[in-house]
C-alpha cells in the first residue's frame, strides 16, 4: 500500500465523531447566521463526508499548505464554503475563530466563495458551479505527468489523490461534462469526487430540470462509481473511499445521499439552500443536533484535540515525504536537479538565450513564428507543457518529439483536450496550481468566448497559464463571420490580471513569449494571426524588445522621406531629420504594417506621422506616467488607432479629437485580403481617416 493510501486517523469513539461533525455544522451555521448571508445547506449535510475524508485519509500539513506532495481537496460547490473554513480552522491551518466570525465581511480571510490566493489550504478558487470540477481534472493531469516523468522504482515521489465535493449543480454545468469525458478518457486514477447527491438546487428539487441517472453517465465516461445510500453512515463512506483508492486506472465518483440542511427545520428543501435561517431556526437545528443552542461558535475541547492531531500528522507525513525526496536526489542527481528546479519554480538559466530573433525572416503568420518560439524553448524549459483544443495543426501549438499525453503515456509534453475549449481552460488552471509547470493551451480566437469563465478564474487565481489564440480578426479570411472575432479582443481586455499581446511580427512574437514565460502568477492572452505579416527591418525601426513595456515608438515622425518597413521589401531608405509629429497612428498585430505604410504616404506629402506599435495595453499602463507620455504626448491631440476589432476602449488613447479605424460589425466569408480592403483596412481608408483628423 503506498503511502497516499494509508489511513491517517482512526476513531473507534462514534461519541467522538458525533461531537465532531456536529461541531462543524454549528460552527458553519453560526457564521452563516452572523453574516447574515451564505449557504448554511451544504456544510450540514456534507458535514459526515467531509469529516470522514479530513480525519481518515486526507494528507495534509496546516502548518504548511503548500507541500508538493499533500493530497489535494477542493470544494466544487464553493457556496458551501463554510465546510472548508470550519475544517482549516478546526484542524489547524492560519485560520483564526475570529476571522470565521467575519465570514463574507469585508478584509477577512472568509470570503463568500473560497479564494485561494486569500486563505491558506484554499487550493484553487471556486464558486461558479463546475469549474473546480475541472480544475481537479488538471490538478490530476500535472500530477500525472509529473510522477510519470519523476517516479522511479522505490521512489513514489508524486504519489497523491485529488478529492473533491461536487453538488448536483456542478454535474448541470457543461464544463463538467466536458472535463468529466477527458478525465475517463485519461484514465486518470488518482480522483476521487464525492458528489453530494442531495436532489434540491436553490428552485426547488433537481426533478424540476435534472432527471438523469448520474452513476450511469459517469460509468459512461469511463468512471468507477460508488453510492453510499446513508450520507451519514460513516463507515459507508469510508468503506467507499477506501475501495475508491484502490482502483487506480479510472477516476471515481461517490454519490453520497444527504438531506441538504441536516437538522434544519427545513432540511431536505429548497429554503435550507441558502441565506440565513434565522436565529430561530439556528436554535432549532442546535437542539435537533443536540447541541446547546445558547453557545455560538463553540468548539467543544474534546472535538478541537481530535482535528488538531492533523498538525502532528502532516508534519511527520510530510518529513517523511523529505527524505524520500533528499535520497531520490542522492540516486538520481539529474532528475533530482530537475525536480527541484521545477518545484522551487525556477526558470532554467540562459533561457532567453534561446528565443529566436527572426532577424531578415521572410513574411509569416504570427501563428507560425509562434510555434517556432515553442520549439525553440521546449528543449530548455522542461516545464512547459501544452497543446490545443483539437486545433494543433492551425494554432501551432506542437512540440516537436513532445509525445502526446495519454493514458498510459503521462509524460508526454503535448496535451489533446479535444474540442472543449471550456475544460481545456479550466483543467490549464488547475495543471498550473498543481506545481511544477507552465501550461499552455490554444484554440481560435473567437472560441475564447467558450473559455471566458476558466480564464476570469485563473486570473482571480493568479497562476501562469498561457493561451494561444490564432486566427485572430476578419484577416482569416473565408472561414466567414462565425469565426471571425470582432469583439473578442474587448472582451479580454476587460479582465483585470490578465495580460492580452497582440504582436505585430515574428520579432514581437517572441518578445511576447519572453513575457508570458517571465510572467509567473498570473495569466497571459497571446493574440495571433492565420495571414503572414511583413518581418518589420528592425535595423530601420526601433527594436522588438520595446514590446516589454507594452507600447512603444516604432517608426518617429521626420520631415520628409520614409524608410523601408519589411526586411525583403526593395530598399528605400532616406536621411530624414526628426520632427515634431502632427498625428500619432496606434497600431497592433497585422495592422502595424498597415499604418506604417500609411505613414509613408503621409510622410510622402510632408505631414510627419509617429507610428506607436502597442502590442499590449496592460503592460503599458504598468509604465510610469513618464514613459506613458513620452510615447503618446499630450500634446498630440490627432490619434489614429488602426485595429480589426471593435472600436471599444481605444477612446483612453486616441482621446476626444482622435479617431479609430475598427470594426463594429460582423465580418463577411471571402479570402482575408478582400475582407480586410473591404472593411476598411486598406492604405487608402487609414490615409483619409488620418487626414481627416488634421483638417
Amino acid at each position: 500500500m503506498s503511502a497516499s493510501t494509508q489511513p491517517t486517523a482512526v476513531s473507534t469513539n462514534p461519541e467522538l465523531d458525533q461531537l465532531c461533525i456536529n461541531t462543524i455544522r454549528t460552527l458553519s451555521l453560526d457564521a452563516v447566521q452572523k453574516a447574515e448571508s451564505g449557504h448554511p445547506g451544504l456544510p450540514l449535510g456534507m458535514a459526515p463526508s467531509a469529516y470522514v475524508l479530513w480525519t481518515k485519509f486526507l494528507r495534509h500539513n496546516p502548518k504548511n499548505p503548500k507541500w508538493q506532495n499533500r493530497d489535494r481537496f477542493l470544494l466544487s460547490a464553493g457556496h458551501g464554503s463554510m465546510l472548508l473554513y470550519s475544517l482549516l480552522h478546526l484542524t489547524g491551518y492560519d485560520l483564526p475563530l475570529e476571522e470565521i466570525k467575519r465570514f463574507r465581511q469585508w478584509g477577512s480571510k472568509t470570503p463568500g466563495h473560497p479564494e485561494n490566493v486569500l486563505t491558506p489550504g484554499v487550493e484553487i478558487t471556486t464558486g461558479p458551479l463546475g469549474q473546480g470540477f475541472a480544475n481537479g481534472v488538471g490538478l490530476a493531469m500535472g500530477a500525472a505527468h509529473l510522477a510519470a516523468k519523476f517516479n522511479k522504482e522505490g521512489f513514489p515521489i508524486i504519489d497523491h489523490h485529488v478529492y473533491a465535493i461536487v453538488s448536483d449543480g456542478d454535474l448541470m454545468e457543461g464544463v463538467a461534462s466536458e472535463a468529466a469525458s477527458l478525465a475517463g478518457h485519461l484514465r486518470l486514477g488518482k480522483m476521487i469526487y464525492l458528489y453530494d447527491d442531495n436532489h434540491v438546487t436553490i428552485e426547488g428539487f433537481t426533478s424540476l430540470a435534472f432527471s438523469e441517472n448520474v452513476p450511469q453517465r459517469f460509468e459512461a465516461y469511463g468512471w468507477h462509481t460508488l453510492t453510499v445510500p446513508d450520507g451519514n453512515d460513516l463507515a459507508q463512506i469510508e468503506e467507499a473511499i477506501r475501495t475508491a483508492q484502490n482502483v487506480t486506472d479510472r477516476p471515481s465518483l461517490i454519490s453520497v445521499k444527504t438531506t441538504i440542511g441536516f437538522g434544519m427545520p427545513t432540511a431536505g428543501t429548497r429554503k435550507a439552500h441558502s441565506d440565513a435561517p434565522g436565529e430561530d431556526a439556528v436554535r432549532q437545528t442546535k437542539r435537533a443536533l443536540g447541541w446547546d443552542e445558547d453557545k455560538e461558535f463553540y468548539i467543544p475541547d474534546a472535538a478541537l484535540a481530535h482535528f488538531r492531531e492533523a498538525v502532528e500528522r502532516g508534519a511527520k507525513q510530510e518529513q517523511e515525504w523529505n527524505d524520500l525526496v533528499e535520497r531520490y536526489a542522492r540516486e538520481h542527481e539529474t532528475e533530482g536537479r530537475e525536480w527541484q528546479t521545477l518545484i522551487k519554480g525556477d526558470l532554467p538559466e540562459g533561457w532567453e538565450s534561446k528565443l529566436p530573433t527572426f532577424e531578415g525572416a521572410k513574411a509569416m503568420a504570427t501563428r507560425a513564428a509562434s510555434g517556432e518560439v515553442i520549439n525553440a524553448l521546449a528543449p530548455v524549459i522542461p516545464a512547459l507543457v501544452g497543446g490545443s483544443a483539437d486545433l494543433a495543426p492551425s494554432n501551432n501549438t506542437d512540440i516537436k518529439e513532445g509525445g502526446s499525453f495519454e493514458a498510459g503515456s503521462y509524460d508526454g509534453r503535448i496535451f489533446h483536450w479535444g474540442i472543449r475549449e471550456h475544460a481545456m481552460g479550466s483543467t490549464m488552471t488547475g495543471m498550473s496550481l498543481n506545481g511544477g509547470l507552465i501550461p499552455y493551451g490554444g484554440t481560435f480566437m473567437c472560441f475564447a468566448d467558450y473559455m471566458k469563465p476558466a480564464i476570469r478564474l485563473a486570473c482571480l487565481s493568479e497562476v501562469q497559464v498561457i493561451y494561444v489564440f490564432t486566427h485572430d480578426s476578419i484577416g482569416l479570411g473565408e472561414d466567414g463571420p462565425t469565426h471571425q472575432p470582432i469583439e473578442q479582443l474587448a472582451m479580454l481586455r476587460a479582465i483585470p490580471h490578465l495580460f492580452v499581446v497582440r504582436p505585430a511580427d515574428p520579432a514581437e512574437v517572441s518578445e511576447a513569449w519572453r513575457v508570458a514565460i517571465s510572467r509567473r502568477h498570473a495569466p497571459t492572452a497571446l493574440i495571433l494571426t492565420r495571414q503572414k505579416v511583413p518581418t518589420l527591418d528592425r535595423k530601420v525601426l526601433a527594436p522588438a524588445a520595446g514590446l516589454r513595456r507594452g507600447a512603444y515608438v516604432l517608426a518617429d515622425a521626420t520631415k520628409t522621406g520614409f524608410e523601408r518597413v519589411a526586411a525583403d521589401a526593395s530598399p528605400n531608405i532616406v536621411e530624414n531629420e526628426p520632427a515634431e509629429p502632427a498625428l500619432i497612428i496606434i497600431a497592433t498585430g497585422s495592422e502595424v504594417s498597415l499604418a506604417l505604410a500609411a505613414r509613408e504616404e503621409l510622410q510622402k506629402e510632408g505631414t510627419p506621422v509617429r507610428v506607436v506599435s502597442m502590442p499590449c495595453w496592460e503592460l503599458f499602463e504598468e509604465q510610469g506616467e513618464a514613459y506613458r507620455n513620452e510615447v503618446l504626448p499630450p500634446s498630440v491631440a490627432a490619434r489614429l488607432s488602426v485595429e480589426a476589432g471593435a472600436r471599444m476602449g481605444w477612446d483612453r488613447y486616441v482621446g476626444a479629437r482622435g479617431d479609430c479605424v475598427s470594426i463594429d460589425r460582423f465580418g463577411a466569408s471571402a479570402p482575408g485580403d478582400t475582407a480586410l480592403k473591404n472593411l476598411g483596412f486598406n492604405v487608402e481608408n487609414v490615409v483619409a481617416r488620418a487626414k481627416a483628423l488634421l483638417g
